[in-house]
Formats: structure tokens, sequence, C-alpha cells
């Protein structure tokens, strides 16, 4: 498809006073999470169960050796990112920032050391690796998989397993299968697959959009301060798995060769699908897909993409765990937990806040950009990919069954969002990659994060 006009001067009030005041209110709200719990009522303190509000860590300063490296990596960007981004031929350009990405996450995980930022998440007793390894019998684990999900029992699934479809275990006991088991293999996994959402990003807004207007976007996608989450955390290979997903859909949705079509619409339906049992969240990608068939104007992806996606269902139905059933245990699971003392009145709104911090400053202001009338009515590809992120994640915060943790939780959502980083003036481009490497930087030094 043809470049889009981007960065065009939305009609009324100028520019930058949108862009500032998309930093104040995303400033504000910020500031008013962090200080809420602090001088709150002792039980709203008590009862968040965050020790960084909004984030789920701990507040400690910290550094070694790969602050360096993380800052080196940060500076590099900054300095030729935009110009790489130009000067780059379209296919390497897009290796090149998943490579970046790799590089930038694991300098940012092992900030905390090998030890504690990858070798040990995924290795935790609440995490999914010592329950893959325990897995002798793949069939009898998916049969009996639902029975599992309430607490309070002898054989209640640890924490992350229970509220997780069949189908995020079953990844992990396929991992040690075939040799990657330990916490190490799985972690290093976890960011590969995560980080290549970077490329697939470009993929779908090259599609959608243009090379002109991904190009743009490459930068910010390989110093995402979301980095720090996806590095380690199985949300971010969920995060890789469904962003394919809609590469795949923009693919069978743009182009001309019937058979490309048929194989990338499967191909969509089958990770689309394989998303919603690695988390059940992960349902509202649908409006994600959706507002990418309507940027393409074409909906017949749908005939690929749809029977595969029931194919991917059926075949779980068949080895014996339903989704639906699945869906009503984990809520009631949910609210055995620490979700029944999280008080709706401040997640409903610091759930914001916190994935605020994983999309940074430079996405917060793309956002802003999104709200012209006569863009959203041309259907440019960054605004309805933006405006599709941020409403996906309205409904799994009205769902009441987000509440913290959503700076790891919405990482799939948060990606298209960064997608309107197109939207800044190239001009100011280095001013607002220096924004999310600083952010990143700040958060991954001063918060222990839980993942």
């Amino acid at each position: 498809m043809s470049d889009e006009p981007v960065a065009a001067s939305p009609p009324g009030a100028p520019r930058w006073f949108r862009d500032t005041a998309a930093i104040l209110v995303a400033a504000a709200l910020l500031v008013t999470a962090i200080l809420v719990p602090f001088y709150g009522s002792p039980e709203l303190k008590l009862n968040i169960f965050v020790l960084a509000p909004p984030l789920f860590g701990d507040v400690d300063p910290h550094g070694n050796y790969s602050t360096a490296v993380a800052v080196a990596i940060g500076l590099l960007v900054i300095a030729i990112g935009p110009w790489a981004a130009r000067a780059l031929r379209w296919g390497p350009l897009v290796v090149v920032t998943w490579v970046v990405a790799m590089a930038w996450t694991l300098s940012l995980a092992l900030i905390d050391g090998w030890t504690r930022g990858i070798s040990v998440q995924l290795d935790r007793p609440d995490e999914y690796m010592p329950t893959a390894r325990g897995v002798s019998d793949i069939g009898r684990m998916l049969q009996t998989f639902d029975s599992r999900i309430l607490d309070f029992q002898p054989n209640s699934w640890p924490t992350h397993v229970s509220g997780h479809p069949a189908g995020a275990l079953l990844s992990f006991v396929l991992l040690d299968r075939v040799g990657l088991g330990t916490g190490t293999r799985a972690g290093v996994f976890c960011i590969v697959v995560g980080t290549s959402a970077a490329m697939a990003i470009l993929v779908a807004v090259g599609r959608l959009a243009g090379q002109d207007t991904a190009r743009r976007i490459a930068p910010f996608a390989a110093v995402t301060p979301a980095a720090v989450w996806i590095g380690v955390s199985a949300d971010g290979y969920f995060l890789g798995v469904v962003a394919w997903g809609i590469a795949l859909l923009a693919i069978s949705a743009t182009t001309d060769a019937p058979r490309v079509r048929a194989i990338a619409g499967v191909g969509a339906g089958a990770l689309l699908a394989w998303g919603i049992f690695c988390n059940y969240g992960l349902t509202l990608m649908g409006v994600v897909a959706v507002a990418t068939l309507v940027v393409a104007r074409r909906w017949k992806p749908l005939l690929w993409a749809v029977p595969a996606a029931i194919v991917v269902v059926g075949a779980f139905a068949l080895a014996g765990f339903w989704w639906l059933d699945g869906y009503h245990l984990v809520y009631e699971r949910y609210y055995q937990g620490i979700a029944s003392k999280r008080p709706y009145s401040y997640w409903v709104w610091a759930n914001f806040a916190a994935s605020m911090c994983a999309v940074g400053p430079a996405a917060v202001v793309g956002l802003g950009r999104t709200l012209r009338w006569g863009a959203i009515r041309r259907r440019e590809a960054v605004v309805i990919l933006g405006l599709a992120g941020l409403a996906a994640m309205a409904l799994a915060d009205l769902s009441g069954l987000s509440k913290a943790e959503t700076e790891r939780i919405w990482l799939p959502f948060g990606a298209w969002i960064l997608t309107t980083t197109a939207l800044l003036p190239p001009k100011h481009a280095r001013f607002w990659l220096a924004a999310q490497v600083l952010t990143a930087l700040l958060i991954n030094s001063i918060v222990r994060t839980h993942w």
C-alpha cells in the first residue's frame, strides 16, 4: 500500500499544545498513582500489594556493569537510530531492529544480575518451569487441567499456571521436551520471541501504511521501555506470538497473491488462536485484528484465519481442555487470591499509569496525536492501530480482571500504541528516543521489578 501521511498538523489546537497536554495528563496520572497509596487511607496502602506503586516491585536503586552497556546501547540508538532507519534497506532494517531490541532487553535484564535478571525468573515456585518439568503425560495434563485451577486443594496449580489457559503451560512443557527446560534457556527463549515483536510491528505497519512510516517507528521499537518486562516474563513470549499473528493478518489483507493470502491468513488465525490459549485476556487482540482489517479495507483473510483458529480451538477441546470452562474457573480463582483485596477504585485508573511506564512518553505523545477525527475517518494505520491498542486496554481494565501488573500483562496491547511514534516530527525523534531510553533506565535501576 502507498505511504500514508503522518504527523499532519491537527485542526484546532496546535501540535505543541496537544503534545504538552498529553505529557502533563500522563505525568499527573503517574504522580497521583505514586502518591495516593502513601497519602491515602492505610487500608489502601496495605491492600494494593505493590511496593513501588503503580509498578509491581520494590524501590531499590541498583546497578552494575550492564547499566553502562544499556546506556551505551541507548546512546547509540539515539545518535544513529533515525539515520539508520532511513538508510538501511528494508529487510536488513527489520532484522537489525530485532537484534538491537534483543541487546537492549538483555542489557536491562542483566542490571539485576544474571541469576535474578534471567535464570530464576521462570523458575520460581509460582512460575511455569518447575511445573512444566513435572509433567510426564501431556494428554493427562490437558484432560485434568481445569480440575486443578481453583485454589485451596492439594493439587492446585501454582499462581501463574492456574491463571492462564492450558496453552501457556503446554508451551513450557514443550520447551522442556526439546531441551530448553532450564530457567535460563526458557528465559532467553522468552526474550528472543518477545523482542521479535519489533519485527512484527514493522512488517504490519509497512504493509498497512508503507515502509516510510514503519521506518520512523523502528528506533522506538528497538529501545522501548517495555523491554524491562519482556526480559524476562512469559508475557514477552505471549506478546511475540500475537504480534506475529497481526503481522500475518496484515500481509494476508494487503497481498494480491492468492497463495500468500491463504498461507498468511491461516498463520494469522492459528497464532491468534494460540494466543488466547496462552492468556485469556488476549481475546481482546480481536480489537487489534479488526482494526487491521478496517485499515486494509479487506475482510477476505477471515476466510482463512477463522477456520485455522477453529482448528486450534478444536484441537484443545479434543485433548480435553475447553476454553470457556477454564475462563469461568479462572474468574473464581482470581478472587480467591489478592485480587479480592486489591481495590478496583484505585487500579481502574492506576492500571493505565503502570502500562504508560511500559509504552513510554514518546508513545503517550503519539497517542495524543491520534485524537483527530480526520485521521480516524481516513483510517490512517498508526492512528487506528494505536487507538485499538488503547481500546483493548480499556476493555481489559473494565473487566475487573486486570488489577495491577498491567505493565507486564498489557504488553501485547501496548505494542500497537507504540506505532503512534510514527506521528512524531522527525526532527524531534532523537529527543523522544532519549525520553524512552531514560524512562527504561530509571525504572530498571530504581525499581526491582518482579520480572
